[in-house]
C-alpha cells in the first residue's frame, strides 16, 4: 500500500487552542517506536456477526445491489488502525472491527481504502468514498460540511518523553505549554486547537509555544524521543496505549477535552440512518463491548450512537 513520506512542518504560534476537530492524526505508514511490539489480540468478537435484515434494509437500494461499502481508512497507529504485521498487510484495531462489524449488520462487504488522514473527509464530498473511518472527532466546524454516526467517546490528551521534568501534571490550560515545543498529526484536531486561540500566551505575558507538524505517528514519537519536542498532543486511546508499551518511553498526561467520535460521510448521505442502528445493534447484543474490551478503550463506551450530535463544550 502507498505509503506518504513524513514531513514536518515547523510553525511558530502563540499559544492558542481552541477545540475545534478531534482526529486521530494517523496516515499510512509506520506507527510509533514501541507502538507495535506487541501482535494484535488474537480474539476475534467480529467473527459471530450476522446480517440483520431489519437493519440492513435502511440501506439505500443502490448499496444493497452492489453489497458493497467504499470505506477510506486512516491507518496509523494502535488501538484505532495499524498495521501489526507491516504495512501492505491486513491492518486491525478498533476502528477496523467496528467497521467490519457494521458491515457484517448491514449484509455489505467492506472495500477499504488506505488514505492519508487529512484527504478523507474532503474526498467525501466528491463520492470518492462511501465513508471515512479514521478517530474522526464531531466538532462544530465539520459538521458544517460532514455528517457522523457516532461510535466511541475519545478526544485530546497530551504526553511527554519518560522522566521528562518539563510537563509534570495534566494539561488543564493551554497555557501549561507556553515556551514549549508540541508535536502534532497534520489535518487533525490537535492542530486545529493548537492554532484556535493564538494570543493566549501573549495575554499572559509569557513566551508563544512552537508547533511541529508531522504526517505520521511515527515521526512525531521519535521527535519526541530525540528531544526535538516537549510534548506531544494526540488522541487520549492513542496516547494511554502508547504509554502501556515499554519501548515508546512515554508518560500520558491525561485527558485535555473529550469529543464524540464517528463514522463521516458526505453532507445528507442516505448512509447515516443504517449505520446508527447498526452500531446500536452491535451495543444491544453485546459485540460492541467486546470490540472495545479487546482493544482496552472500554472506558470511551457510548450508550447509543447518535448523528450529527452537537460538539462537547
Amino acid at each position: 500500500m502507498k505509503r506518504t513520506r513524513p514531513r514536518a512542518t515547523a510553525i511558530v504560534l502563540l499559544p492558542a487552542l481552541a477545540l475545534t476537530a478531534c482526529g486521530s492524526g494517523s496516515t499510512p505508514g509506520a506507527a510509533p517506536a514501541g507502538a507495535q511490539a506487541s501482535p494484535a489480540p488474537t480474539d476475534d468478537p467480529v467473527a459471530a456477526v450476522r446480517r440483520v435484515d431489519s437493519v440492513a434494509a435502511l440501506l439505500p437500494a443502490d448499496v444493497r445491489r452492489s453489497g458493497t461499502l467504499r470505506i477510506g481508512t486512516s491507518v496509523g497507529a494502535p488501538p484505532g488502525a495499524y498495521y501489526p504485521s507491516g504495512p501492505g498487510k491486513p491492518p486491525a484495531g478498533q476502528d477496523i472491527d467496528i467497521a467490519d462489524a457494521v458491515a457484517k449488520v448491514l449484509g455489505v462487504k467492506p472495500d477499504r481504502q488506505d488514505a492519508s488522514f487529512e484527504t478523507i473527509l474532503p474526498a467525501l464530498g466528491s463520492g470518492k468514498y462511501d465513508v471515512g473511518t479514521g478517530n474522526f472527532g464531531v466538532t462544530a466546524q465539520r459538521l458544517k460540511t460532514v455528517d457522523f454516526v457516532t461510535y466511541i467517546n475519545d478526544g485530546q490528551g497530551f504526553a511527554v518523553k519518560k522522566g521528562s521534568s518539563t510537563l509534570k501534571k495534566k494539561v488543564t490550560d493551554l497555557t501549561q505549554l507556553c515556551g514549549l515545543t508540541i508535536g502534532t498529526g497534520a489535518g487533525t484536531t490537535f492542530e486545529t486547537t493548537l492554532t484556535a486561540q493564538k494570543g493566549i500566551c501573549a495575554k499572559a505575558g509569557k513566551k508563544p509555544y512552537e508547533v511541529k507538524v508531522y504526517s505520521e505517528n511515527g515521526a512525531t514519537l521519535t521527535a519526541l524521543q530525540q528531544g526535538r519536542i516537549d510534548v506531544t498532543m494526540s488522541t487520549i486511546n492513542g496516547l494511554r496505549h502508547q504509554a502501556a508499551q515499554p519501548a515508546a518511553q512515554t508518560t500520558f498526561l491525561g485527558e485535555y477535552h473529550r469529543l464524540d467520535v464517528g463514522f463521516a460521510f458526505r453532507k445528507g448521505s442516505p448512509l447515516t440512518r443504517a449505520f446508527r442502528a447498526a452500531v446500536n445493534e452491535l451495543i444491544k447484543d453485546g459485540t460492541y463491548a467486546r470490540i472495545l474490551a479487546k482493544w482496552g478503550t472500554s472506558a470511551s463506551a457510548i450508550d447509543t450512537s447518535r448523528i450529527n450530535p452537537p460538539e462537547h463544550r
